[in-house]
């Protein structure tokens, strides 16, 4: 792992922190590989129900490390898409490995975000903005297409014309605009975004995770099918979760008027 990457756990949280705040929170291969393995560990970990990912300093992630990329040793030097040897494998990306989690993901953004870092940005299930934060999507002014789901997560969420006049233009979004065009839900004061992520993170882990994690599953399934067998698979998912403690704690909790305990189990 690497000090440019911080984890810890509250309350059911796990908050990932880019910690390179002098360089903008730009990523480096060890921060990808850290980044990868930190979210595959808080989804295969019980006691985490949500993970929020944030920025240190005044930036959310200014994209990749552009040094680096140009001297060679960075993402896009040679054998950089390659595995093994510590180098990048774009299999394991961060954005690839987002998408595969069960565990509900709510990007915190405390400033800009842009090039690799929107791509981060967009994978996450939520995103909330400070009011200073901006989106860009400047990858054609240089020279370059979105590093890693830019154009496939961007239509999906914009629909087709927004996404490409965004991506067209290399236009650079507020986080009003961003509010606007639905590309965040959420826009707070720098001072309130902390707090305001962790009410929302909280309020998610109180409800029972099981049924959270098949939600996001079938939400993700829901992308490649048509209704009808998207139908069998939601009736799929249910019998399981009938059988739970989870489910009948929710019952229960319902009829005595109260909030539930939910244990994942």
């Amino acid at each position: 792992m690497t000090d440019e990457l911080l984890y810890e756990v509250r309350d059911r949280v796990g908050v990932i922190t880019f910690n390179r705040p002098e360089r903008m929170n730009t990523i480096t291969i060890p921060m990808l590989d850290a980044l990868s393995k930190r979210l595959l560990q808080a989804d295969a970990d019980p006691d985490v129900r949500v993970i929020v990912i944030t920025g240190a300093g005044r930036a959310w992630c200014a994209g990749l490390d552009i040094g680096a990329a140009v001297s060679g040793e960075g993402i896009g030097g040679e054998g950089s898409n390659s595995s093994g040897n510590g180098e990048f494998n774009l299999r394991e990306a961060p954005p690839v490995v987002l998408h595969k989690l069960d565990t509900p993901t709510i990007a915190s953004m405390n400033g800009a975000a842009a090039g690799y870092g929107l791509d981060l940005a967009l994978g996450c299930d939520i995103r909330i903005a400070a009011s200073g934060a901006k989106l860009s999507a400047a990858y054609t002014a240089r020279g370059l297409v979105p590093e890693s789901g830019g154009t496939w997560l961007l239509p999906r969420i914009l629909g087709w014309s927004k996404a490409a006049e965004l991506l067209f233009t290399a236009r650079t979004l507020s986080a009003a605009e961003s509010l606007e065009l639905g590309l965040v839900s959420q826009v707070v004061e720098a001072d309130e975004l902390e707090a305001a992520t962790m009410a929302l993170a909280r309020e998610i882990a109180a409800n029972a995770p099981l049924a959270i994690r098949a939600a996001k599953r079938m939400m993700r399934h829901a992308m490649s099918e048509n209704l009808e067998d998207h139908v069998q698979r939601q009736y799929l998912a249910l019998l399981p979760l009938f059988k739970t403690k989870d489910f009948r704690e929710g019952l229960m909790a319902f009829l005595e008027k109260r909030d539930a305990d939910f244990q994942g189990r």
